[in-house]
């Protein structure tokens, strides 16, 4: 077929016939079909990416809204709260930094809102936001904080797991950098290579002669114990057995996460995710979130070689015993 996609420019250059009165080609559209590995299965594999300026729960200034009229209102929107889109400052000069982790020069927050122009990634309840606290989860998260206030960095076991180089944990939620992933398939097993942390999953496969039960309640694991198996071209992941220290906004170790990855497209998987926790939210909660082909590589994330902050933190309060014992 004589026709030339040039992708740099995003325009389409279609070769003319030699001979002016010949009629042009009828084009044949290909219904796409998802692609398989060796052994049959969807081929979900490649490096995939997940960056975009749409927030995980619908912000107070777009309620009632579930999606933006138009790109152009979306751009409008992401550039009046993400000063890296524009390179403008808009909290307060560099002084602002001293606050923060990290400033926006270093942050892969993407470019755009997601293409279905979705004001959250949150997708139920309806107003796009994660359900409200059981009482039960109230008091205990009173608790903790209450104990954090006291205990802010007795051992490193006091601080978060973002913080320790641990894991980011699940669902696969975009974050301000390091949203790349790897997925590669074999016979009976998916891993998946996240390269916030370096965390990698192995999941396997569960089928009617290898059942693959979960493990015993008494395992904790930072992200869970993954079960996997195919409904039709897609992947269900069902995981259980999480650390308590893992938590999900707040989730319990009994949460129960079930995540979808359908291949839409070529360039497109669609990445689906259920938390049910009952001790904790007053309703189970889904969001989507596209995952896109990308050329990059994942690279190492050397986080516990450079992580100079948790020995400062740690030091600092060695230092504030030290002041207050001396005043004593």
């Amino acid at each position: 077929m004589a026709t030339f996609a040039v992708v740099a420019s995003g325009q389409t250059a279609v070769a003319k016939p030699a001979n002016s009165s010949a009629k042009p080609a009828t084009a044949v559209s290909k219904k796409w079909t998802v692609p398989r590995t060796a052994d049959g299965q969807p081929d979900l594999q490649g490096v995939w990416t997940n960056s975009t300026l749409t927030p995980l729960q619908r912000p107070a200034d777009l309620a009632n809204k579930s999606h933006f009229a138009s790109q152009q209102e979306a751009d409008t929107w992401a550039k009046n709260q993400f000063a890296n889109i524009t390179g403008d400052r808009r909290d307060g000069g560099p002084q602002a930094d001293v606050g923060r982790s990290y400033n926006e020069f270093w942050r892969d927050r993407g470019n755009s809102v997601i293409a279905s122009l979705r004001t959250s990634l949150i997708t139920d309840p309806a107003d796009g936001k994660i359900p409200a606290l059981t009482a039960e989860a109230e008091k205990k998260q009173a608790a903790q904080r209450a104990y954090q206030r006291a205990h802010p960095a007795d051992g490193p076991e006091d601080r978060n797991l973002w913080e320790r180089c641990l894991t980011r944990g699940l669902p696969i939620v975009p974050g301000p950098y390091n949203n790349d992933f790897q997925i590669v398939q074999a016979p009976g097993y998916v891993a998946i290579l996240h390269e916030m942390i370096h965390d990698a999953r192995i999941i396997p496969l569960v089928r009617p002669s290898d059942p693959r039960p979960h493990v015993p309640g008494s395992i904790r694991q930072w992200m869970g114990d993954p079960r996997g198996h195919w409904e039709g071209d897609t992947l269900v992941i069902e995981s259980t057995n999480f650390a308590e220290k893992s938590n999900f906004n707040g989730s319990s170790d009994g949460m129960h996460l079930i995540e979808r990855l359908t291949r839409v497209d070529a360039d497109t998987i669609s990445y689906q995710f259920t938390v049910d926790d009952p001790s904790t939210f007053a309703r189970p909660f889904s969001g989507e979130v596209p995952m896109n082909k990308t050329p990059d590589q994942v690279y190492e994330y050397a986080c516990t070689e450079g992580n100079y902050a948790l020995r400062g933190i740690l030091g600092a309060a060695r230092e504030d015993e030290a002041r207050a014992a001396g005043k004593k």
